[in-house]
């Protein structure tokens, strides 16, 4: 598919030196420079005299020429500039800059035809590359931002939403094979909720992350076989059931399913028109398909104006490319009721299927990384009985998120804008300051800003459906230091915490009383915090930056912000913004809260579950590393632990995430290809099965 590799392309890539533009500013080159102009081939020297508004040709000494209206000495009006690099501009001038609306073109056969202001392409334009991408929509200083409409030399089709350059938020991708996806995107892949519908007729509905199936969804082929369950990463993952070919979907299955879509745990786009309203929210990905390249040489296909009046437009890298369909992966080899079921080379046909609706049978089953370990077979039921009603509970217990999803009318709904409002005023304000390294003055009670959020709006402030509030944010620029420093890109940091996705809260796991908040894609937890806690996290911010600067390995908690509000009308709250290190490319399957105590160190909850925090005498597993990993973590550990008592800080636990990996003797083939062995990771084995130890981290 051309699509994904050109899904990235903006216009924000690098042109060599031959393709690059240049923009003379008539003013300062006359007036800085005092340079001879030749008008109608007579040398003249430019003087204050030519002030009024006329029209000329004018040839610069490099090469460059301009014929058009002059105000003065400045481009005003229409005029047409010509490169002596071949480059030109025909269109609208204001004050020497490109205003209005005019035509671009490069050497390279690029062209931009569209709107301008203050020598940026911004408004709505028609952008051809060299490459013949066609994109039509609109533009921000340069880039791509908003509803655009894009083709590709391949045939494919892209329309939807485009942020900074990126394909970012609801879209609708068709390929030219008749693929159709519709959901969201993110970074120029399929990430968030999404259904992806192939020309066979199979289609997956579900989540996504990165391009490949992640989290709940439905897989159905073409021939009435559906399979409901859990993915990681592109590969079926945990419980779900199947139904063949010849089985009916039980109503109670049916009813489940639109109340997950209700909910948001699936996506409800598969009745959405194609022009319907596409609002800027997260992601999208590419499931059970590959991207195989057909060229090894990348190729340019876009151009960028640079900022200064110098007109540089710059390509972007993309791929022409194809997707092949990965069965080894979407579907394991069936076997029902003593009857092989094969897959067809390209459209999952299933071979041998019942033909009786009512006596076919319904398969729950298991999988571990794509390998399926367990199966069992279930006559098909109706939706009243008592077995339907158990299973549909079991089911939905199964893919249950933590946390509550915050909507209108929750008790946390306004805090909830109130953040996410605050935390993209404080990322939007601080993140096109030029960087620079952190002083002593960044640190402390005093190195905070406040800012008025009117529900009406201000001049700096958008309006908003909560009440009015107080925005305090301390030490900004220490914590865009650490985001900086933790890899925490400001756009994602936004799109995570302030999407149109709201916040889950979470009951307090602890004894503090906090209030906690999980983003929507669990990468980022929010807790309140009391007054003194914030002067505690305050006082000790200077060592905790200079520490987690030292010590990379470190395993104490990642801190991204630290924020208070004030409501109109109510009592403050204070936020601290940490990492989730339970959310990980693994699927976590025990939780452990470690103290190195016995006292009441025990889970109370007799059914356990993925979401179960475990504590120290729950844990009954022993841990193999490497002895150089063994020396290093534990080295770490000591080093985490005295800094946390030179604050200190005297309770504090290590927080431990177990990923069950497959066994040795059932991971296939193709599953072997994407095993996750031994990178820093902990294993441990406890009688047949082995299992990973996938995160370790210090949590105060």
């Amino acid at each position: 598919m051309s699509g994904l590799g050109a899904l990235g392309c903006n216009v924000e890539g690098s042109l060599s030196t031959a393709d690059r533009t240049r923009s003379l500013d008539l003013t300062s080159y006359i007036e800085k420079e005092h340079s001879s102009l030749v008008e109608n081939g007579q040398i003249a020297r430019a003087s204050s005299e030519s002030i009024g508004f006329r029209v000329s040709e004018v040839l610069l000494s490099q090469g460059d020429s301009y014929s058009g209206s002059l105000l003065g000495n400045m481009p005003e009006g229409s005029g047409k500039y010509v490169w002596s690099d071949g480059c030109m501009y025909d269109g609208d001038w204001r004050r020497g800059m490109r205003h209005g609306v005019g035509k671009m073109q490069w050497p390279s056969g690029a062209i931009y035809e569209g709107e301008f202001s203050s020598d940026y392409m911004h408004g709505t334009g028609t952008y051809i590359g060299r490459d013949r991408i066609n994109y039509r929509g609109r533009w921000r200083l340069n880039l791509k931002h908003g509803l655009g409409y894009q083709t590709y030399p391949s045939g494919d089709i892209f329309e939807g939403s485009w942020i900074q350059g990126a394909i970012e938020g609801p879209g609708k991708y068709i390929w030219a094979n008749g693929n159709v996806y519709l959901g969201n995107m993110k970074g120029g892949k399929m990430s968030g909720k999404g259904t992806l519908t192939w020309t066979n007729g199979d289609s997956y509905e579900g989540s996504w992350l990165d391009g490949m199936m992640h989290g709940f969804g439905v897989y159905a082929w073409c021939d009435g076989g559906r399979y409901v369950g859990t993915w990681t990463r592109g590969l079926k993952d945990g419980k779900g059931a199947y139904y063949p070919n010849g089985s009916k979907l039980p109503a109670a299955q049916e009813l489940y399913l639109n109340a997950l879509r209700k909910r948001g745990l699936l996506p409800d786009l598969r009745n959405k028109s194609r022009g319907s309203h596409i609002r800027h929210a997260t992601s999208v990905d590419l499931g059970n398909m590959k991207i195989v390249d057909n060229q090894g040489s990348r190729r340019t296909s876009t151009e960028k104006l640079r900022k200064g009046n110098l007109i540089n437009l710059e390509q972007s890298q993309t791929r022409n490319v194809s997707l092949e369909r990965r069965w080894s992966l979407e579907v394991a080899i069936e076997k029902v009721i003593g009857n092989d079921l094969s897959l067809n080379s390209g459209d999952s046909m299933l071979e041998g299927s019942e033909k009786d609706d009512e006596n076919a049978p319904i398969l729950e089953r298991e999988y571990m990384q794509g390998v399926l370990i367990s199966e069992l077979v279930l006559n098909s039921f109706s939706s009243s009985s008592r077995r339907a009603r158990k299973r549909q509970k079991k089911l939905a217990k199964e893919i249950k998120r933590p946390g509550e999803t915050i909507i209108k009318g929750h008790r946390s709904y306004d805090l909830m804008l109130s953040l996410q409002l605050g935390i993209r005023y404080t990322v939007g304000k601080i993140t096109p300051i030029q960087r620079r390294e952190v002083r002593t003055s960044d640190f402390g009670p005093r190195a905070s800003f406040w800012m008025n959020f009117p529900k009406a709006g201000s001049q700096l402030t958008p309006t908003h459906q909560s009440e009015d509030f107080r925005w305090k944010d301390y030490c900004p620029m220490v914590f865009r230091n650490l985001r900086e420093m933790f890899k925490i890109d400001a756009a994602d940091y936004m799109m995570s915490i302030c999407g149109n996705d709201g916040l889950r809260e979470l009951s307090s796991p602890g004894k503090s009383g906090s209030v906690f908040f999980l983003s929507q894609d669990d990468r980022f937890m929010i807790k309140t915090l009391r007054k003194s806690e914030v002067k505690v996290l305050l006082r000790m911010l200077p060592d905790y930056h200079h520490h987690v600067h030292t010590y990379e390995n470190t395993l104490v908690t990642k801190f991204f912000g630290l924020h208070r509000i004030k409501p109109s009308s109510g009592q403050k709250f204070r936020f601290v913004v940490m990492g989730n290190m339970f959310c990980t490319e693994l699927r976590i399957h025990r939780r452990f809260d470690l103290k190195g105590s016995s006292l009441g160190r025990s889970a109370d909850k007799v059914e356990i579950d993925e979401n179960t925090i475990l504590k120290d005498l729950d844990l009954n597993y022993s841990f193999y590393l490497e002895p150089s990993w063994r020396e290093a973590l534990l080295k770490q550990i000591e080093i985490d632990s005295r800094f946390l008592e030179t604050q200190h800080i005297m309770d504090y636990s290590l927080l431990l995430g177990v990923h069950y990996r497959a066994p040795q003797h059932l991971r296939s083939v193709s599953t072997y290809q994407r095993s996750i062995t031994a990178e820093r990771l902990a294993v441990l084995v406890e009688g047949n099965s082995t299992f990973i130890a996938d995160t370790l981290t210090v949590n105060t």
